[in-house]
């Protein structure tokens, strides 16, 4: 099970500045492991399609996945044959490449694979290994290959790199793992080709607003506008890289909320779930892919959709750059 990332990660104190003579150890690993893909001492597959990265250089979630699922969507109603690739954190498979669909076990392939599956009907395949899921997807059609949290993975060369940032926590206290939250310096985002902000944007980035305002209940059987649950109690439950977020949109809605925060892809059980006093139990979208499995038909509980809005200019750069390709 991944764990919630350390409190000291969000600013500068004693703990971080201890930890920093290590944070270098890492600078120079992830420096050398760049350096060794650059100079071809290390393989990398050219894909014979366009490849698109969407990823981040901090830990946990930015919103890597609505974004995604927006640019899945935008390139099939474009005309394209897009294919996502993604590492299938938190599967237990013992085969990869795997291919996905909606009704995929996410103990097997990882949540966010069934959720890009269920909610953009785009061919997806997971594995460690990107470079032989990307080839997969090229021997089933696909003419463009996007690779969610993909940014670090060199072995899967690219065409266009999309950097996402989380507008609340930023980088954090700016430092490298474990001193910090940061995969690799912030300064790596000055080399991709846009930085897309979930929220308030900077200078220089895009903003993407996360919208949903209605609920649907876990065996999909009503919906139920968020407006409509103003002033009711409820517990939320989220295993998502920043479940705050998740809470926060409950409570401006209106919503009295009994936060129940987990790691970043937990595996929940029946008795994660089995919260008292008994109230409607609300959970994001991507914990509902899991949950489904664990919860009886006629459970009071509810999961949110949520649905990437972003600038129409970034939508036609994007299309622009891929004439070129």
């Amino acid at each position: 099970m991944r764990r919630m990332a350390p409190e000291f990660w969000w600013e500068l104190n004693v703990l971080s500045f201890l930890l920093w003579p290590i944070s270098q150890v890492y600078r120079a690993a992830i420096a050398l492991r760049r350096l060794a893909y650059r100079l071809r001492l290390k393989k990398r597959y050219r894909a014979p399609v366009p490849v698109i990265v969407v990823g981040g250089v901090m830990v946990g979630g930015a919103g890597k996945t609505p974004f995604t699922i927006w640019l899945a969507r935008l390139l099939t109603a474009k005309g394209r044959k897009p294919g996502v690739v993604l590492r299938g954190y938190g599967g237990n498979s013992e085969t990869w490449p795997r291919s996905v669909t909606s009704d995929s076990d996410p103990a097997e392939v990882g949540d966010e694979s069934v959720l890009i599956a269920a909610r953009t009907g785009v061919p997806v395949c997971v594995g460690p290994d990107r470079a032989d899921a990307a080839r997969q997807l090229v021997d089933e059609g696909c003419d463009l290959i996007i690779s969610d949290d993909g940014l670090q993975h060199y072995a899967l060369d690219r065409d266009i790199e999309i950097g996402i940032v989380d507008s609340r926590r930023r980088f954090g206290n700016g430092m490298l793992l474990p001193a910090g939250p940061l995969r690799e310096p912030a300064s790596r985002l000055r080399k991709v080709h846009w930085v897309v902000s979930n929220g308030p944007k900077e200078r220089g980035e895009y903003r993407m607003d996360l919208r949903g305002d209605t609920l649907v209940r876990l065996d999909g059987g009503a919906t139920s506008l968020l407006s409509e649950w103003q002033g009711r109690e409820v517990h939320a439950a989220a295993g998502i890289g920043d479940p705050s977020r998740f809470f926060s949109t409950l409570k401006r809605a209106g919503l009295i909320v009994r936060e129940h925060p987990f790691p970043d892809h937990h595996a929940f059980t029946a008795e994660d779930l089995d919260l008292v006093p008994r109230l409607p139990l609300l959970i994001t979208e991507k914990d509902a892919v899991k949950c489904r499995l664990l919860l009886p038909a006629e459970a009071d509980v509810w999961f949110l959709p949520v649905f990437a809005v972003l600038d129409p200019h970034l939508e036609q750069l994007i299309m622009k750059e891929l004439e070129y390709l």
